[in-house]
């Protein structure tokens, strides 16, 4: 895979968890119960990954980068997915994982917040 660092970026943002969902053979990463990101194929199993986006940024980086799609699988206004062997740069990977995230933690509860939080500290 051309983003080997992807993985543990996912698991560095704070209070992110995964899971691997067998059905859709897709490894999913979510803040409490909500995805924000899928790691799996596309219908003819090409590597992608498909991430919660700002609709307007989304529309800017399908128009800047043909391996930036309509999400496959998910709200195609709400979600993209990138193909994992195009050539996206790091970047811009990066910057969409931070995104994802910020935007499921923005809606989160203050509640969930604090819970999350707290079972953060008692691991460390």
């Amino acid at each position: 895979m051309p983003y080997p660092w992807m993985d543990a970026y996912f698991l560095s943002r704070p209070c992110t968890r995964k899971d691997y969902q067998q059905d859709w053979q897709a490894t999913r990463y979510f803040l409490d119960d909500k995805m924000y990101a899928m790691v799996g194929g596309d219908k003819y199993g090409k590597p992608i990954v498909t991430l919660k986006c700002d609709p307007v940024f989304a529309e800017i980086l399908r128009s800047q980068y043909p391996d930036i799609i309509p999400a496959y699988y998910m709200n195609k206004h709400h979600w993209n997915s990138l193909y994992l062997d195009g050539c996206v740069p790091d970047s811009v990977l990066r910057d969409m994982i931070d995104m994802a995230h910020r935007l499921v933690w923005e809606n989160l509860s203050a509640k969930t917040k604090t819970k999350l939080m707290t079972e953060i500290e008692m691991t460390e």
